[in-house]
């Protein structure tokens, strides 16, 4: 049995709102039509994805693992229909993403003197979209840094670097050579992901500056990053016990590209020192 991908789109869809009614309006279908394609999927399968009833929509343990697999098989056609496209219209080119803090230059130009013929570039990416731009095709290669949803990709540690903590300027542990996290007890937190209960969630690290200057919470940043960005109303102060930054190259498993691979060798020659 061949899997049918615009039915997968569809249970995805699903899945992500619990509710047949809002999938068929972000699909554009009918919500009868979108009924009998789920089913379709589900006779397919031989499992019942879904648990409906009058309190709605839930999934099964069948419906948990397909949805766990049905995106990076999604992000993994966008990514084929971009590199099918690239190569129809003569166009070699390589995009790198990377994180805050992280410097591509010296990667990218190794990697342009072997490959003058290339066109590279580099983009932005944030913890919230770092696998799946790789898995999409947006990005070849990317600078992640952990923690990193494996699934679909591979890994290549560069190296790790120490984390310091982003204070207000009139905070009272601003003036401090270096500090521990037990300093740190009962401070307000800002998290990028894997939020406790009180924490303020957030996505860039313009977000924490506004919210660090404002005294409205403190949080962790890579010394890289720290370093890269600076405003008069925030201090870094070092915290010795911190758990270090890890960055990392990922890039679509399964995918036997020259190219990332070649970036890869580039950036592993000016990779950070620990």
């Amino acid at each position: 049995m061949d899997l049918d991908l615009r039915k997968v789109r569809y249970f995805v869809a699903v899945a992500e709102l619990l509710h047949f009614g809002r999938a068929a309006e972000r699909l554009h279908i009918a919500q009868p039509v979108l009924s009998r394609q789920i089913r379709a999927l589900e006779k397919d399968l031989g499992a019942d994805l879904f648990v409906r009833d009058s309190h709605g929509v839930t999934l099964t343990d069948a419906g948990h693992q397909l949805l766990d697999d049905a995106r990076p098989l999604l992000a993994g056609t966008g990514a084929i229909r971009r590199r099918v496209l690239q190569a129809a219209r003569g166009r070699r080119r390589l995009v790198v993403g990377f994180r805050a803090g992280v410097v591509v230059t010296g990667a990218l130009r190794a990697f342009t003197a072997a490959h003058p013929d290339i066109e590279a570039g580099a983009r932005r990416v944030e913890w919230d979209d770092q696998e799946q731009l790789i898995l999409d095709g947006t990005v070849d290669i990317a600078y992640v840094r952990r923690p990193v949803r494996q699934d679909g990709l591979e890994l290549r540690p560069l190296y790790s670097e120490p984390r310091v903590a982003m204070l207000p300027d009139r905070h009272r542990l601003a003036g401090k050579q270096e500090i521990s996290l037990a300093d740190l007890d009962g401070e307000q937190w800002l998290r990028y992901n894997d939020p406790r209960p009180g924490d303020l969630p957030l996505r860039t690290i313009e977000e924490k500056f506004e919210c660090v200057a404002a005294g409205t919470a403190i949080t962790m940043v890579p010394r890289s990053a720290a370093e890269q960005y600076s405003r008069p109303d925030i201090v870094y102060v070092p915290v010795v016990d911190a758990e270090p930054d890890q960055v990392l190259l990922a890039w679509a498993a399964g995918r036997h590209s020259p190219l990332v691979a070649a970036f890869a060798e580039a950036a592993a020659g000016v990779a950070m020192p620990d």
